[in-house]
């Protein structure tokens, strides 16, 4: 199957003259700020994706997490059907479903019939983490994430969302994924989760924006392991997206103390500190702790121009088809500001 053909993906020349040219995607993890709950985060991430709709974003996805108390996507299948509800254009989908915590007919039924409702809008990102701790991954675990077995679970979905409806390797039929043919990527963010897309002939979509120390190497493993052959490809050519954090305000100085509130996040991540989302501190404060993380090094945090020279040189750096930004903010008029000042000066 052609790029093309496949939710519209269009590769780009990895020398292509102006990086600003690159479709921008969001990635909500759906964060409770201090002193809100889980009801206000999620009202609000979907008033974002209002804005996403109408700014001219191409995808919104919704990551899984559990066992963290700052963060309200664990279901993330309900969240992309009501965030599905409130939009129009943007395609809306998971980046990802731990596909260990589930069942491969349940993802199947769930995201086939996401697409019966909404359309051709839904996408299935899948990754092999658990997206959590070890205890709640026990909890949790319904499939094995072996890379074979993942493997054969994905072409078993394809299965399911194709024509017949029926899995590749067993004689067992799901009516409501049916033709549905939902696009599925492959995560991650090592090499090994890079090789496993390109054998798959999958789209990828690389962590970069929490695991950045393998960026270069996983790209070209991707790229150099790319097949149309295995049973399961479903584009023609390699395809990358690169996650970026972003943080856009009308002054570099602004925009840094805004990003603060990321900063403590992981920081609290790093030392096992549960907090909700905090307030912005002088940037100051975060430089004297000596304690900023270096899971942030891929970010772009400033003025429109500032930002966006950042984002084109990463662009330039991978040679990524889509970026998918990740942007945390304690005030939610901040987070949508620098939606707008993005699409403002990106589009």
């Amino acid at each position: 199957m052609s790029a093309t053909a496949f939710c519209g993906l269009t590769a780009r020349p990895p020398k292509e003259p102006s990086a600003l040219s690159v479709p921008l995607n969001i990635l909500d993890l759906v964060s409770i700020r201090e002193g809100s709950t889980a009801r206000d985060a999620i009202a609000e991430s979907m008033t974002s994706a209002k804005l996403a709709d109408e700014l001219g974003y191409k995808r919104l996805w919704f990551a899984e997490h559990h066992n963290t108390m700052g963060l309200a996507a664990s279901a993330t299948a309900l969240l992309i059907s009501q965030a599905a509800s409130v939009t129009e254009k943007i395609r809306v989908g998971s980046g990802g479903v731990m596909l260990p915590n589930h069942a491969p007919l349940i993802v199947a039924e769930q995201y086939g019939t996401l697409a019966n409702i909404h359309g051709p809008r839904i996408d299935l990102g899948l990754g092999r983490a658990p997206g959590t701790d070890g205890m709640t991954a026990q909890a949790l675990a319904r499939s094995s994430a072996e890379p074979q077995d993942f493997a054969q679970n994905i072409y078993d979905m394809q299965g399911w969302f194709g024509d017949s409806g029926q899995a590749h390797t067993m004689p067992i039929k799901s009516a409501v994924s049916a033709g549905m043919d939902v696009p599925i990527w492959v995560l991650g963010s090592t090499m090994n989760g890079a090789s496993i897309a390109g054998q798959l002939g999958l789209p990828f979509s690389l962590a970069s924006h929490f695991a950045p120390d393998q960026i270069d190497i996983a790209i070209k493993t991707y790229r150099d392991s790319f097949t149309t052959d295995a049973p399961t490809a479903q584009i023609d050519e390699p395809y990358v997206m690169a996650g970026i954090n972003v943080m856009i305000a009308d002054t570099d100085a602004e925009a840094a103390r805004q990003f603060t509130s990321v900063q403590q996040m992981f920081n609290d991540m790093r030392s096992g500190r549960r907090r909700n989302l905090q307030a912005p501190v002088d940037p100051a404060e975060i430089a004297a702790q000596g304690a900023t993380s270096p899971m942030l090094s891929i970010s772009a945090v400033g003025s429109p121009d500032t930002a966006t020279a950042q984002m084109a040189e990463f662009v330039q750096r991978t040679g990524a088809d889509e970026l998918i930004t990740v942007t945390y903010a304690y005030d939610p008029e901040v987070q949508r500001r620098s939606l707008h000042l993005l699409a403002d000066a990106w589009f």
